[in-house]
């Protein structure tokens, strides 16, 4: 394998590069508050002007306002950011898993109605999936659609860990409209306008002191039945394509959030006692062979990305690896920095702070290294009592299930 950047590539790389050193000044902070409106107004525009010069969407068909490239230009657009010391774009959900699942189950008016505003970060997007009781089992969702026999929908329930929420214009949202189904065929996707009367969202402050995570309630909120993405009761298709792309975004992305092994091999090479110290340097080693697994398991996956194959489930794989080697070098720094990692001047103080949440963002590490096992590896799979059982009973099954 030639791991090389072909002559194409190199082109594309050294245009990509020379736009950002020209336009870098004009960039908002790579970090920023996302409670601050003045920070996420001048982070829409950055996006804005990325999207303008064919930086945003670039795996997007030409014909979406996308690039039409594939995903090998997009990680080196992404290295070249990250290398310019830059933010990418604002809207990671909405280019990300929004649009790609759009693209691939949505109406040719849902298409043409919303991705253009969503690539330049006219309308950002959010993800209402996961609620109280619903969250890396996703399918047992207890909000509830309500078909009103008059085009419309009535959603009420409650969802939580939204990123963005505060300042989204839409959000994609998984819904029960038929709990006499099995709990995986009885649900219906729907775009949501987060401006429809009903809606509240509340901030969950989180160690870093933000609120970039949201709680979100739905009361009696009215939704067209235009607003459905993919089939009435086939919505768990369409969550599967977007956790795909949730989990390639994380896995995939490892060097653009800066868990690179040279960058933390740096720091601590900064401190005499820690670059002599075996057991320090033991630790580092460990670290840097998984993120340089994650890096060529990267390149195994864009490879078949290339070839129009779509990932399985072992995209998770990436995901566990990325975020477990990136807590393990947090807590290194913290050891050998001591406390100063952990205020708010550090350069290590939001990582520290804001892996714990990622480690359940697409699934916990326990629910990915289950898909694994049992659809990679081909393992027996866990007893399940949920299986050809309505999702009305189940909570009387469970129930009777503890008590036996």
């Amino acid at each position: 394998m030639d791991l090389n950047d072909t002559p194409e590539q190199a082109a594309f790389r050294a245009k990509v590069r020379d736009w950002l050193e020209a336009n870098k000044a004009d960039a908002p902070p790579a970090g920023g508050d996302s409670g601050d409106t003045a920070y996420i107004d001048s982070r829409r525009a950055w996006q804005r002007k990325l999207a303008e010069n064919e930086l945003a969407g670039l795996t997007w068909p030409k014909e979406f306002g996308g690039q039409g490239l594939g995903p090998i230009e997009q990680v080196i657009a992404n290295q070249e950011i990250a290398a310019a010391g830059v933010p990418g774009i604002l809207d990671v959900i909405g280019i990300g898993m929004m649009g790609p699942t759009l693209i691939a189950h949505g109406t040719d008016d849902q298409k043409a109605k919303y991705l253009g505003p969503m690539l330049h970060a006219d309308e950002v997007w959010c993800q209402l999936f996961s609620e109280p009781a619903a969250g890396s089992d996703l399918a047992a969702v207890q909000t509830r659609a309500k078909d009103n026999g008059d085009g419309t929908y009535t959603l009420n329930g409650q969802k939580v860990w939204t990123t963005y929420a505060q300042f989204a214009s839409y959000g994609m949202l998984l819904a029960r409209t038929d709990p006499e189904q099995h709990k995986h065929k009885g649900l219906t996707m729907f775009v949501i306008d987060m401006n429809t009367p009903g809606i509240t969202v509340r901030g969950l402050r989180q160690i870093t002191g933000e609120a970039e995570f949201n709680e979100v309630f739905l009361d009696d909120v009215v939704v067209p039945a235009e607003n459905i993405v993919g089939q009435v009761n086939g919505g768990w298709a369409t969550a599967l394509t977007v956790l795909m792309f949730e989990r390639l975004t994380i896995g995939l992305g490892s060097e653009g959030f800066g868990y690179r092994a040279d960058r933390f091999a740096t720091a601590l090479a900064d401190d005499a006692a820690a670059a002599k110290d075996p057991t320090t340097r033991k630790r580092l080693g460990e670290i840097s062979t998984e993120l340089l697994a994650v890096r060529f398991n990267g390149y195994r996956t864009l490879t078949a990305l290339a070839k129009g194959q779509i990932p399985g489930p072992e995209a998770g794989l990436a995901k566990v690896t990325t975020v477990n080697a990136a807590i393990a070098a947090g807590d290194l720094l913290a050891d050998v920095i001591g406390p100063d990692a952990l205020s708010e001047e550090s350069e290590w103080y939001h990582m520290i702070s804001f892996l714990p949440g990622l480690k359940s963002a697409g699934g916990t590490e326990a629910i990915l290294r289950n898909t694994i096992g049992e659809r990679v590896l081909g393992l027996p799979p866990e007893p399940r009592l949920d299986k050809g059982i309505p999702f009305s009973e189940l909570r009387a099954k469970e129930k009777e299930a503890v008590t036996a």
